[in-house]
């Protein structure tokens, strides 16, 4: 019981902590990235909103690499803190600018999505993943 409380870092249980937090939040952005892949590669037309005028199209791309292709690197442990910036930019436009007039509460999911992916890019993916095993190797 006198351990639970301490300070001080077990490194496997901390990759292994970062291992789940990777799969959770990497399968929870690919519920908002595959819809749009499908959207993406559908015939639909797409309407998207174009909050920094690059186009609904460039926008829509943008989005769809970011959620979709980031999160499954991210998910893989492969390029973790450079696939989490384009999540971060996306979650960023998401909260301040998209959602910027509707209130906290449709802030607050892409806020949280963005700290993690924060955390990510900080951190790195940890022992359990592609990053670790590809240089590990060299």
């Amino acid at each position: 019981m006198k351990n639970s409380y301490s300070t001080s870092l077990n490194l496997q249980n901390t990759d292994f902590g970062l291992l789940l937090f990777r799969l959770i939040i990497g399968g929870l952005m690919l519920t908002h990235g595959i819809p749009k892949l499908l959207t993406f590669f559908g015939s639909e037309e797409i309407v998207f909103a174009d909050p920094i005028g690059l186009g609904e199209t460039v926008t829509f791309t943008f989005a769809v690499f970011a959620e979709f292709v980031c999160a499954m690197l991210i998910i893989l442990g492969w390029v973790t803190r450079f696939a989490s910036i384009p999540l971060i930019i996306t979650m960023a436009v998401a909260a301040i600018i998209v959602h910027w007039t509707d209130g906290f509460g449709r802030q607050e999911l892409p806020l949280l999505y963005m700290g993690g992916f924060l955390l990510l890019f900080f951190t790195g993916a940890g022992k359990f993943s592609l990053d670790y095993y590809l240089l590990k190797k060299k």
